[in-house]
Formats: C-alpha cells, sequence, structure tokens
C-alpha cells in the first residue's frame, strides 16, 4: 500500500463516509452511529446528516420509520441512533450513580406500569400515573422527575424507545439477550466498540481516537478499564501513518490512496455532528480552519452563525452556510474561508444542492 499523504487522506475521510445513497437501514447500518439533535435549523442533525446518505430522504423520515427499523436509540458516544446489534456492545450497562433506594422503588413501579403496557407509553401516562414532582436536572434546573427516570431507565437498558409521537419518546419495556460479561467478554465488546468507532470517524489523529475512546464511557462507563487495554492492542493492530507528527489511524482492511476516493464535484451543507465535521481536531487538520458550533453561543460572539452548516465543494470544505425557512422558502446566507469561488460550476453546484435542501425540507 503506498504511504498517504494529507491530501489521500482528506479525500478518503470525505468519499469513505459520503457513500452513494442507498436506504436508511442500509445508510445507517454503514455509517454505526448517527448523532442526534433536536434542535431544527432547518432540520434536526440527524436528518441532515442522513439526507446526503439515504435515497430520496426528507426531513423527519427516520422519526416515521424508526418503529419498522432495526435501529435503536441509544447512547455510544453520546446520544443517537444505531443498528440494534450494537446495543449488544454496550448492555448491560451499569452507571456511574447507582440510584438510592427511593428511586429504586420509583423506577420499579414505573417499570412495572410501562410493562403492562401494550404499544408503548408515553410520558405524560406515566406522569398522570404517578405525578413525582420535580427535581433538580443536572445543569442546575428544574426537570420532571418521572422524565428522569423513563430516561434513567433507557440508559439502564430496561426500556427503549419504541417510537416518538410529536418528537416526544414513547417507551417500551425491552430484555436484552445474555452477554458474556465476564473479563473475556467485557475485553471482547470493548475491542469491537473501539473497530464501531474508528469505522465511523476514521482517518483518526491519536489524540482523536484517544478522546472519543473515553467518550465511550459515556455508553459504556462499566467497560472503562477493558476499553483502555483494547486501545492499546488497537494501536497496534490499525493501519496508521506519521505526518508533520500526528499519528493518524484508519481500519486494517482499507486503502487511503485508493483511486475510487477521487471527488465529486457537488456542494454539500453538511450538518455539525456529520462524520466529516464532528471531529474538531480532525477537522482543523485536515482543512486548516477552525470550525466552531455557535448554537449556545452569545449571539454578540459569533463568528459562522447560530448554526453554520459546513460547505464540502470538491474534498475541500471552503466556507459554511445558515439556513432557515421563512414562509415556505429555503432563506440561506454564506461564508468563506478565503472568498467565494468564482468557478460557474461551483455556483451551479450549490444551486443544485439548494434545490436538494427545498426539496428535502418538503
Amino acid at each position: 500500500m503506498p504511504t498517504p499523504d494529507l491530501d489521500a487522506l482528506r479525500r478518503y475521510a470525505v468519499a469513505r463516509t459520503l457513500f452513494k445513497p442507498t436506504t436508511l437501514q442500509r445508510a445507517i447500518r454503514r455509517l454505526g452511529f448517527v448523532q442526534a439533535d433536536p434542535i431544527r435549523a432547518p432540520a434536526r442533525a440527524q436528518d441532515l446528516t442522513l439526507r446526503h446518505r439515504v435515497i430520496d430522504y426528507r426531513a423527519g423520515d427516520l422519526e416515521r420509520r424508526y418503529p419498522r427499523l432495526d435501529v435503536e436509540e441509544d447512547c455510544l458516544v453520546n446520544y443517537g441512533f444505531l443498528p440494534r446489534e450494537h446495543l449488544a456492545l454496550m448492555h448491560p450497562r451499569q452507571p456511574r450513580r447507582v440510584w438510592d433506594a427511593k428511586t429504586r422503588r420509583r423506577a420499579a413501579e414505573i417499570l412495572a406500569f410501562v410493562r403492562a403496557q401494550r404499544g408503548g407509553v408515553h410520558p405524560r401516562e406515566v406522569e398522570r400515573q404517578f405525578a413525582h414532582g420535580s427535581v433538580r436536572n443536572y445543569w442546575g434546573g428544574s426537570s420532571n422527575a418521572t422524565t428522569q427516570l423513563l430516561d434513567g431507565l433507557h440508559y439502564r437498558g430496561l426500556l427503549r424507545v419504541a417510537r416518538r409521537d410529536s418528537g416526544t419518546r414513547v417507551y417500551a419495556a425491552v430484555e436484552h439477550p445474555e452477554v458474556d460479561d465476564g473479563p473475556a467478554g467485557r475485553a471482547q465488546r470493548a475491542a469491537s466498540l473501539i473497530d464501531l468507532i474508528v469505522v465511523t470517524y476514521a482517518p483518526l489523529p491519536a489524540a482523536s481516537l484517544t478522546y472519543l475512546v473515553r467518550l465511550l464511557g459515556y455508553g459504556a462507563p462499566h467497560l472503562a478499564t477493558p476499553l483502555q487495554r483494547a486501545l492499546q492492542q488497537a494501536r497496534d493492530r490499525l493501519q496508521n501513518v506519521r505526518l508533520d507528527g500526528v499519528i493518524w489511524y484508519w481500519p486494517a482492511d482499507e486503502n487511503p490512496c485508493s483511486r475510487r476516493h477521487a471527488p465529486d464535484g457537488c456542494v454539500r451543507l453538511l450538518a455539525p455532528f456529520d462524520p466529516v465535521v464532528w471531529d474538531r481536531r480532525r477537522f482543523t487538520l485536515l482543512w486548516d480552519w477552525t470550525y466552531r458550533f455557535e448554537a449556545y453561543t452569545p449571539a454578540a460572539k459569533r463568528r459562522f452563525g447560530y448554526y453554520a452548516l459546513p460547505m464540502l465543494w470538491h474534498d475541500r470544505v471552503i466556507g459554511w452556510a445558515n439556513a432557515s425557512v421563512v414562509d415556505g422558502r429555503l432563506q440561506t446566507t454564506f461564508g468563506y474561508v478565503a472568498g467565494e469561488p468564482a468557478d460557474a460550476d461551483f455556483r451551479r453546484a450549490l444551486d443544485e444542492e439548494l434545490q436538494r435542501m427545498t426539496v428535502f425540507l418538503s
């Protein structure tokens, strides 16, 4: 295999995840994980990610089709959607925070109530049944105690999201298949989880690989020690190259120098959590500028905008767009790292992307 340079890694990073559009189920399986985010600007992050990879995808299709898919809402490096077979890698999940006796009793009552229902239970029904009031949440504010208990039961693998009702999670009881939870079983699951994040986000700088393994503590906190051992082994078996002092890793069976990675002429507006964009460290190394997600930045301090969508043309991220729907029409503003390209092909490709966005939002 030829030794890849940064240009090859850049083309590889784009081509391996922006594959030819396919079915929704196959796209999620090939991606491995799709991060979720509730902000709509102009659509949720999961929809903005999937629209480039699924044939004739429309905003909201994942929510509408979810009950019929072999897909789960759950936690990996953060919260999102993943093929059902990956859940066995993280369960039985043992949270770092242990419930006290009162909370365990309340959770058991809710679980029994959900198990007795058919077709899933809306949190509103659970609240009417138990009315546990409010509790302090992670951010110091007030949250519905019943909702927190449902979230906790879901995280512990006792409930699953059966569907969504106008965006609200509807829960059903679930039992995961038994797995080997001894040292050997945990070591095998830890290695498989690292393979999963490498497949999802490669090529990965060494620091990013370490960071992602640490984030796996969100989805699999009980595997923290096996994950560290598996990380050391992964560094030995993954393909890698050192460029300008940075070691890059990718799956052993992939070739970053393949001619199949030649870029196309499309313009794509990417979600802030798209696999091409997600790793900000890698983004800066590949495209030599720093993108920031500024939805939670005060307006006066924003450089890019509330929900800036990085703009990919060929294999370069050359700028960003902010998009919204006003009176039923798509409205966009643009920013460029080094000025707007004067190339007529760029303008044509951008117009085509905006037309695709309009159809997607319809």
